[in-house]
């Protein structure tokens, strides 16, 4: 059981949050559970999560829960994001998560938040990033750049589904419970399969 405990010790994590305010709340738990398997967790807001009080969080709240779990004071900026890369802060980026615009955005080389300035400095390294996608257009117009993302290097997707089929037809989200084994994974250069899966 020790050993299942562990598997992040001493691993630097960096876990970086997009506005799909609906889906934080599932994130926090895995948040936590990073911490409980060793990993030494450094925050990354955007600037939409950073700023936005809403239905399903306010901004303060969630700050204060985050700050009690994490190692690292939150980065909520650009010019805060951008040494990830050339000191080599991290050894894994995590995307929790992923809304459809961060994910457009990266898929097409822009940098525009802190999220994504998180990212690409990471990626210099050639370092793994693992992205945890929630958005209602991801089997519309932002399905070429999933598969974009699925493609490229150091890119892994915790396994997602369609949520609600019926009603959202182009909706996906990733199941937050494979994230902690999606990391593992990453960090030995290995997908977590399958990255599709079924109905919940």
């Amino acid at each position: 059981m020790q050993e299942i405990k562990s598997r992040l010790r001493g691993v630097k994590v960096g876990v970086v949050l997009t506005g799909s305010h609906c889906t934080v709340d599932a994130v926090i738990p895995q948040i936590r559970g990073l911490k409980s398997e060793g990993a030494e967790i450094l925050p990354v807001l955007s600037f939409t999560v950073n700023e936005t009080d809403n239905r399903f969080y306010q901004v303060s709240d969630l700050k204060n829960e985050i700050n009690g779990i994490c190692d690292k004071p939150i980065i909520s900026t650009i010019v805060g994001a951008e040494p990830i890369g050339p000191q080599k802060l991290l050894d894994v980026v995590v995307v929790a998560p992923a809304t459809g615009n961060t994910i457009a955005k990266l898929a097409t080389g822009i940098v525009d938040t802190p999220a994504l300035m998180a990212i690409k400095a990471h990626l210099r390294n050639q370092r793994p990033v693992v992205i945890a996608i929630s958005t209602n257009d991801a089997l519309g117009i932002n399905a070429r750049n999933i598969g974009l993302l699925i493609n490229m290097k150091h890119i892994y997707f915790v396994p997602f589904r369609q949520d609600d089929p019926v009603n959202k037809a182009n909706s996906l989200v990733a199941c937050m419970d494979k994230l902690l084994d999606t990391v593992v994974c990453a960090l030995q250069g290995k997908q977590l399969q399958p990255v599709l899966l079924g109905p919940a």
